[in-house]
């Protein structure tokens, strides 16, 4: 019973994590005491099959397939009408992939690739929360053979090849947080040593037997109370950040039992139903909490989400009571093994193949009137930058950004020294293409690291400590997201003070860059449109309320130019006309999301921006030849 406490004591905080309440800042640790749960629980099955001399790997599969498909399936096709009706095109394409992936076990890999677990796009993704049961099947498909062959050297060998294998996979992870975060975040590698720790405490407890210690089990319930209030998405895990969650649930699982109070409030009958229907809880979550964003666009109101909440353990009892219990009781459908595994297949490939067709079919476009032209979606630039520019390949973006540390450059010609270098974070990239075909004497280049400057690590940060180096000065046009960048960092704007004096100082010519106008809807709302014909009102804002947005700012930047004698170009100009600013410009989309532009509005800017540098290069021009 008190595992079906802690279960609950999972799935709640992770729940209320994406309900957006913020006491449960952590909440998403939740996910590794199951990881710990899930190991020991498979752990214990296994090895009593492994002594009984009754292991069948074939069995093995057919238990998980039982416990884990029905419930999804269900949830699955629950989601396909509201994604029908409440997708964007570019939405509906991604969740057709996420169909696929889901199918195939491999969410993991799918969402490692199109963002980070924390960013806000993210939380419009219905079947994100999938990627912790890849992993676990991930897992699954491996660790059973690995006991199969060890067993027989006996416990002290197998449980000294789990130490050994966890600390490896502890130690990658620790690795990868460093190097690269987000693919720790989802893949299995970098997790297999929580649902091994689960395994090792299952060994420990199949033969010594631990007796019941209430500090023990005290102690391993505040450990993963102080997470679930103490973490929050600044966090990095997981790696050393996880085992106080991991070694807590162990502790737990180990030495909870007897009559003190952790033992007492985990078998507290509400905790213990919560914990029978926690998985159907887990898998409703998630697509209720997205598709609310989807249908609101915009972040839903605490009361709301907390409803919602209520409604998913709604769901998974009624999933539970007629889904799960009925899938593991083998009664009436599933009643043998072959109809178990005919059922898991072609639910399986109907699902690929409807993914499959939402993916070819671009997410369904003709389900809208579309208003304007242009495609969406910052991929659409990386393409386009791909094709124009082959010093901006992904291969030789990701080659580069190994290579040097994260740091991303391009040029426009390769032979030659960049002669304009734009400097700073995506808002500067989107900038390049438009700069560089408006400006074709120009070698433009564009250099960023990790999607910001790298100011608050140091003024002498990679690319700074190369252009301090360079032997021939450039024009380094410095810009960047500066609402997010001097919200997130209020001593942003020292630093850049710091290092434009800096390069100011090593001969470069430096001119400081405006921001474009930001919106508060995806520009696809904007292009694709109901039957009512009209884009929503937030595809534009007027002039006035921009210029009130970036007052606070502006007057920073201003501030740094008259410091430094250096010019400022503002750039919202070819945006706002006639004291409006738009996404949308003569029936051309010209946004890949909310704050990046697309190629044409790069163009489009580009142009303009090419049009306030280029006096000042005729003027050189001009002076050469007298």
């Amino acid at each position: 019973a008190e595992i079906d406490g802690l279960r609950a004591v999972a799935v709640l905080p992770v729940i209320l994590f994406h309900a957006g309440i913020e006491i449960f800042s952590g909440g998403f640790i939740g996910v590794d005491v199951f990881f710990v749960i899930s190991g020991f629980l498979i752990t214990q099955i296994l090895l009593k099959d492994l002594e009984a001399g009754s292991f069948n790997l074939v069995t093995f599969y057919e238990r998980r397939a039982r416990r884990i498909l029905p419930a999804l399936f269900l949830v699955m096709i629950c989601c396909l009408p509201f994604a029908w009706l409440w997708m964007l095109p570019s939405q509906a394409k991604d969740f057709s992939q996420s169909l696929v992936a889901v199918g195939l076990f491999s969410s993991n890999f799918l969402f490692w690739s199109e963002s980070g677990y924390f960013e806000t796009a993210a939380e419009d993704k219905p079947l994100l929360h999938t990627w912790s049961l890849a992993v676990e099947e991930q897992f699954y498909l491996v660790f059973p053979l690995l006991l199969l062959l060890l067993f027989r050297r006996g416990p002290r060998t197998t449980l000294a090849w789990i130490a050994v294998t966890a600390m490896f996979s502890f130690a990658l992870s620790e690795w990868m947080q460093r190097t690269n975060p987000s693919a720790n975040f989802f893949l299995a590698p970098s997790r297999a040593w929580e649902l091994l720790a689960g395994s090792a405490a299952a060994y420990w407890a199949h033969y010594r037997r631990p007796a019941p210690n209430d500090g023990l089990a005290l102690l391993g319930l505040l450990m993963i109370a102080y997470c679930i209030v103490g973490y929050d998405h600044t966090t990095p895990f997981p790696g050393f950040y996880a085992v106080p969650p991991v070694l807590g649930a162990a502790l737990i699982v180990l030495f909870s039992g007897g009559s003190g109070p952790v033992t007492l409030l985990l078998r507290h009958r509400i905790l213990v139903a919560i914990g029978l229907i926690s998985y159907s809880a887990y898998l409703w979550h998630q697509p209720l909490f997205a598709f609310a964003r989807l249908r609101i666009q915009a972040e839903p109101e605490p009361m709301i989400m907390l409803s919602l909440s209520a409604v998913s353990l709604l769901l998974a009892w009624v999933s539970w009571r007629w889904v799960e219990q009925p899938a593991r009781q083998r009664s009436a459908f599933f009643n043998s093994r072959t109809r178990v595994f005919a059922f898991s297949a072609s639910a399986t490939a109907i699902f690929i193949a409807v993914g499959i067709s939402g993916h070819l079919a671009e997410g369904v476009e003709e389900r809208f009137s579309r208003i304007a032209e242009g495609k969406t979606g910052y991929s659409e630039m990386a393409r386009t930058l791909e094709t124009r520019f082959p010093d901006c390949s992904s291969e030789n973006i990701l080659r580069q950004a190994h290579r040097l540390g994260g740091v991303i450059r391009c040029k426009q010609t390769l032979q030659e020294t960049p002669e304009i270098i734009l400097l700073g974070d995506s808002h500067a990239e989107h900038l390049f293409m438009g700069l560089a075909e408006s400006m074709p004497n120009k070698n433009v280049a564009y250099y960023f690291r990790d999607g910001h400057l790298g100011l608050s690590e140091s003024v002498f940060d990679i690319i700074i400590r190369e252009l301090l180096a360079a032997e021939e000065p450039a024009e380094i046009l410095v810009g960047m997201y500066y609402s997010r960048r001097f919200r997130e960092a209020p001593e942003a704007h020292a630093e850049l003070l710091e290092v434009l004096t800096a390069l100011q100082g090593a001969g470069h010519k430096i001119t400081l860059l405006g921001d474009i106008p930001a919106y508060q809807v995806h520009p696809e709302r904007c292009v694709f449109v109901n039957a009512s014909g009209r884009a929503p009102r937030a595809c534009t804002i007027s002039h006035q309320n921009f210029l009130a947005q970036m007052a606070a700012h502006e007057a920073i930047l201003r501030n740094i130019s008259a410091q430094l004698a250096i010019p400022y170009v503002t750039l919202h100009e070819p945006l706002c006309q006639s004291g409006t600013c738009s996404m949308v410009s003569d029936g051309a989309i010209l946004y890949s999301d909310e704050h990046h532009l697309n190629p044409a509005g790069s163009r489009l800017v580009g142009a303009y921006l090419a049009s306030r540098l280029r006096p000042a290069h005729e003027t050189e021009a001009l002076l050469t030849i007298r």
